[in-house]
């Protein structure tokens, strides 16, 4: 039986347009800061790209930096700031703020001061959508960006962090989007690329492969591809919650991506999980997260008010285009079947 890829939020199959939008800016020999006609040739590249992305994102009226992936952009975006964000923020973006912004249970962030709040537009994790308030400072929109119908310039947000791979683009290429006329402390001096915002040579074939994969994303938004997998992902939800009361699964009912599903399982360990599913063929991921061999609870599910035994047995499975009912459900029986096995030894 072959394996099956279930784990679309950590990191998107590469797009087959992406792949050779890549593979073609290989071959461009300029550096795009040069003057002659291979270094326009490359500038040339990277403009495309950067429209792209600015399109696909409805970007009208702002500026895009090119980074080495949305965690440079949270530095970029944040550091120095004294801006406030909730335990739900992703660790590249908690990191620079302070935390205090209280989470319901539901997953929803109440924002006092939206000039001062970073907020994200969807958690990696839960899946579940932030409505952002008018004049936000920051806003992490790496999981929404390819997945829901995203317009920047219709929310008002200072900036924006996004991720190339996240939509099927390339690792190591992400982008900070901010509003005209507002600047930041580049992190990286050196020779002013990057509009001065950000130095360093330009990943010419990370940059290129972004604009494809940007633009091929929102053509799959505009097809209704993504509502799809969120009927196939409510269909696994079924199946899973029909097992046993036991079983939480967080965020149903919020607004969330369409394809993202966090479980929880009772003194069952995420970890766990993850490897007991991984032998069974498929690739999923746990709400807990290990450092240095030490399991830690979800800090997204104690943010919502969980306790340490149910944040600890988080499951998320994330989908992608392409995954069909017979797919979803076969992994509900192998879930399941992996279930019982663990309560029977634990019984």
């Amino acid at each position: 039986m072959s394996r099956l890829y279930l784990d679309w939020n950590a990191t998107a199959p590469l797009r087959p347009e992406a792949r050779a939008a890549a593979i073609g800016a290989l071959d461009v020999l300029g550096n795009p800061s040069s003057v002659h006609a291979e270094g326009r040739a490359a500038r040339a590249l990277v403009e495309r790209a950067r429209a792209q992305v600015l399109e696909a994102i409805g970007g009208e009226g702002y500026d895009l930096v090119f980074t080495s992936g949305a965690t440079e952009a949270a530095g970029l975006a944040c550091a120095g700031r004294g801006l406030v964000g909730s335990g739900i923020e992703h660790d590249a973006v908690r990191a620079w703020v302070e935390e205090g912004l209280p989470v319901d249970a539901g997953g929803r962030v109440a924002v006092a001061e939206p000039a001062k709040t970073v907020l994200q537009l969807a958690n990696s994790e839960t899946g579940v959508v932030q409505d952002l308030p008018a004049g936000l400072a920051v806003s992490d929109m790496t999981q929404a960006f390819g997945k829901l119908p995203v317009r920047l310039s219709e929310t008002g947000v200072e900036m924006a962090l996004v991720s190339a791979h996240k939509l099927g683009g390339p690792k190591g290429i992400g982008a900070l989007l901010l509003k005209q006329g507002r600047d930041v402390v580049p992190r990286i001096p050196g020779g002013g690329q990057e509009m001065g915002r950000r130095s360093g040579t330009e990943n010419l074939p990370g940059i290129a492969g972004f604009g494809a994969a940007a633009e091929a994303a929102r053509r799959d938004v505009d097809a209704g591809l993504w509502d799809e997998t969120a009927e196939f992902r409510n269909i696994l939800e079924n199946a899973l919650e029909a097992l046993s009361d036991q079983i939480i699964l967080v965020g149903k009912g919020a607004r969330r991506l369409p394809n993202t599903l966090c479980l929880a399982a009772p003194g069952w360990k995420g970890e766990t999980q993850v490897m007991a599913m991984d032998l069974a063929g498929y690739a999923v991921s746990a709400g807990s997260a290990c450092s240095s061999g030490k399991l830690r609870a979800s800090k997204v599910l104690q943010a919502m008010g969980f306790g340490e035994e149910i944040a600890a047995g988080a499951l998320r499975v994330s989908l992608g285009p392409g995954i069909g009912r017979d797919d979803v459900l076969r992994f509900a029986e192998a879930w399941s079947g992996a279930w019982r096995r663990h309560r029977a030894r634990a019984a």
